[in-house]
């Protein structure tokens, strides 16, 4: 992989790792149209993520640093902050210890993407109609329950094409978070979830990666974070006016032009 092709991956990873249309996918689709799907792909595809969940640490850091203090004050809303991060966590480390060859190899399939975004697409569309009112409006105030369930729903976006983010947002909206806790907690639970992800992968690949690998990694990682830090704030504006139709509806064309290119190819 040459550096430009990082930095557009980067900048592919940046603009959609939070937003409800599969960072994973758009990589995966963007890498095989630029003819770079190899060995290493998947684990740049899933290591530079970590950029951009850097710039979630940076915007959010009096949040943190807020929960930090609190906790040695054993605050119950710092508790309860680091409990929901910590249930909605578990889930996706424990299936994905026991899945990871599979989604891996799900990974060189860029078919299975375009089908998944079509049809997360329509299931964002039909949950903006039937979500229930919200009565949880932020993360500390969140019930364990809820904060498990969503965790729950994250596995979904194992399979790519699904999305992390839309996967935990519109499982919070079934459960009825309202959409900017929903959208938070997303951006939080992705922190030790894409952390877990990174080490995890390059523990198995790390040895077998070439310097150019690296190098693109870290291009891309610096890529990502500088470009999601700019997303995040313009995400969390338009979901407070619009919804989340608008990715719905990017989904599923992107989805069904995918699917076309793919038989053309």
């Amino acid at each position: 992989m040459d550096l430009l092709t990082a930095i557009l991956l980067g900048i592919v990873e940046g603009v959609t790792e939070f937003l409800p249309v599969s960072s994973t996918g758009h990589l995966i689709l963007a890498g095989t149209l630029l003819g770079v799907q190899n060995q290493g792909t998947a684990t740049f595809d899933i290591v530079i993520q970590l950029g951009a969940i850097l710039a979630v640490i940076v915007l959010y850091w009096r949040r943190f640093w807020g929960v930090a203090v609190g906790l040695f004050a054993a605050e119950r809303r710092s508790i309860a902050f680091v409990r929901n991060v910590v249930l909605g966590f578990l889930p996706a480390m424990a299936i994905g210890f026991v899945v990871y060859k599979a989604v891996k190899a799900l990974l060189e399939k860029p078919t299975v993407v375009a089908v998944a975004l079509i049809v997360g697409g329509v299931a964002i569309l039909a949950i903006e109609r039937m979500a229930k009112r919200a009565r949880v409006e932020s993360v500390e105030t969140m019930p364990a329950t809820t904060a498990l369930g969503i965790g729950f729903m994250q596995c979904l976006a194992m399979i790519p094409g699904v999305s992390r983010s839309g996967a935990t947002i519109m499982g919070a909206l079934t459960l009825g978070v309202d959409r900017q806790a929903a959208a938070e907690f997303s951006f939080f639970l992705a922190i030790p979830t894409m952390l877990a992800a990174s080490g995890y992968d390059l523990l198995k690949s790390g040895a077998t990666l070439a310097q150019g690998e690296w190098l693109a990694i870290a291009v891309g990682f610096v890529v990502s974070f500088i470009v999601a830090m700019l997303v995040i704030r313009w995400f969390m504006a338009v979901i407070t006016r619009h919804g989340f139709a608008p990715f719905a509806w990017y989904r599923i064309i992107v989805g069904v032009v995918a699917l076309i290119a793919l038989q053309i190819r």
